[in-house]
């Protein structure tokens, strides 16, 4: 069942050695992908550790039974252990995704209904806001195009973490976020107390962590020029400072206009666009890979339903994974924890069937 556990061994003492060079740490972006593997690959040695002085524990205490009640009484809960810490080992095997270990970028668009949908992407973008506070990660508004009443007709932000370890990646807590979000509850703009039904798209890009890991063909860029708007479409520049590129062979498409010049806003573009072929690119490995696809729970998709958020339930309930509880308050208060881990755990056990299917 461990049979790869030994060349993971090896290469996580070999990525010691190499840690521990000051060389190594000159090239940061080498650093830090060493530095993400070096800590997934300790998640696995630690586990294997417990996992292997348990089987010594048990059969120790097995061959003292017959002769000591003491060690008798140990052995059923050695078992126990011994089965939980390989439950945890497999769980640790599962091939990660290459991206868990990213910083993102999450972009919430209000979708049909209006005003309310816009009111309620706010409320989505407090949610990640709050959850990111949770977790000590920082948060950076990078475009957003706000309403009549309040809330964003689209908002795009980076979520930036504060651990090596994949399995605490922005990545790979968010990535399940994409999609449709269902809200339902009496908007501020009804006067007869009636229940509407809007929603809010959620894209979550993995961050790129240098310019050169995404190869752009300055000849595959067209770029417009032209004056910022605000909430009722007037213009609120003087200057032509809004920027809009073109990724030619993707038909990906990204604009910007909150920063003041045309150079940060063509910088902030860059930096979206570079998540966003990055995210394709992926898109496209996975789909050429169906185990992968009936695997991941998570969507690039904003078309895709995942969530409904019920106002007057005070309930939320999670389509893809089954979850409901009652304390939607909180949730959108940034207690998202449970919510994340239950996607989590649905899509760990999908890659475990779908390992023990090869076999």
């Amino acid at each position: 069942m461990f049979e790869s556990i030994q060349g993971l061994l090896d290469e996580h003492a070999e990525l010691q050695l190499r840690l521990s060079d000051p060389a190594v740490h000159a090239d940061q972006g080498l650093a830090r992908r060493l530095g993400r593997r070096y800590a997934e690959l300790s998640r696995i040695v630690d586990a294997y550790n417990k996992w292997h002085a348990l089987e010594d524990d048990l059969a120790a205490a097995s061959e003292m039974a017959a002769e000591d009640p003491e060690f008798a009484a140990e052995v059923p809960v050695l078992k126990e252990q011994l089965d939980e810490a390989q439950e945890t080992l497999r769980r640790l095997l599962i091939p990660r995704d290459p991206n868990d270990g990213r910083d993102v970028i999450i972009e919430v668009k209000g979708g049909e209904g209006g005003d309310e949908a816009a009111l309620f992407a706010g409320d989505l973008l407090r949610m990640y806001t709050r959850y990111a506070e949770h977790r000590g990660w920082r948060t950076e508004i990078i475009s957003a195009t706000e309403s009549d009443l309040g809330g964003y007709k689209d908002v795009s932000m980076a979520i930036k973490g504060n651990s090596n370890d994949p399995a605490e990646g922005v990545y790979a807590r968010l990535k399940y976020e994409g999609g449709v979000h269902r809200v339902q509850r009496v908007p501020v703009t009804e006067s007869q107390g009636r229940i509407h039904t809007s929603a809010a798209g959620v894209l979550v890009l993995p961050e790129v962590d240098e310019p050169e890991e995404v190869e752009i063909n300055q000849n595959d860029l067209k770029i417009d020029v032209y004056r910022s708007s605000g909430p009722g479409g007037q213009s609120v520049n003087t200057t032509d400072s809004a920027v809009r590129i073109t990724h030619l062979p993707t038909g990906i498409v990204v604009a910007m206009q909150n920063e003041k010049s045309q150079l940060q806003n063509r910088e902030a573009a860059m930096r979206v666009l570079r998540s966003r072929i990055l995210a394709h690119e992926q898109e496209k490995i996975d789909a050429a890979n169906s185990d992968i696809r009936k695997s991941q729970i998570r969507t690039m998709d904003r078309s895709e339903r995942i969530r409904t958020y019920n106002y007057p339930e005070n309930r939320i309930v999670d389509h893809r994974t089954g979850y409901k509880a009652y304390n939607l308050d909180t949730v959108l208060n940034g207690e998202l924890e449970a919510v994340v881990q239950a996607a989590i755990e649905m899509d760990e056990q999908a890659r475990l069937d779908a390992i023990g299917d090869e076999n």
